[in-house]
């Protein structure tokens, strides 16, 4: 105990256990052929579950600056996955979509909340769907 463990012979025992635990063809796609692959492995797996990077980086013991030296490509792959996410609803939100009646919804005014606001509609009502039809009902204001 305490005594100094050689790299070499820390190399020897990680081989040994691959050959051990993997599979041949695992072994020939060199799976964990280093000890440090793992965590590597998990590090990415925390990020691609959408983790913030900072607790990412806690975890690993870093700091996040080092999380986005070695992780940057990585971290802007999870950022295009972010944007389709939140583009994904946008997308279905302003498309028309059948409502109860059978009307179909148009989009949204640029106007519609003052609108919404001077025609009697609660402001805490206005983020509402239904009210997007409201809105697209009500007379433009003069001068628009």
């Amino acid at each position: 105990m305490g005594n100094y463990v050689d790299a070499a012979a820390y190399g020897i025992t990680w081989r040994r256990a691959r050959e051990a635990a993997l599979t041949l063809d695992e072994h020939a796609l060199e799976l964990a052929k280093r000890p440090y692959d793992p965590r590597h492995a998990g590090i990415l797996f925390w990020c691609s579950s959408g983790v913030d990077p900072a607790e990412c980086a806690r975890r690993a013991g870093q700091s996040t600056q080092v999380l986005f030296r070695y992780y940057a490509k990585f971290l802007a792959e999870a950022r295009h996955r972010a944007n389709h996410l939140i583009e994904e609803p946008m997308r279905r939100w302003e498309a028309p979509a059948d409502d109860e009646e059978g009307a179909s919804t148009t989009p949204w005014p640029g106007n519609a909340p003052e609108q919404l606001v001077r025609g009697g509609m609660p402001v805490g009502d206005i983020g509402s769907r239904g009210v997007f039809r409201l809105a697209a009902s009500l007379p433009a204001p003069k001068g628009a």
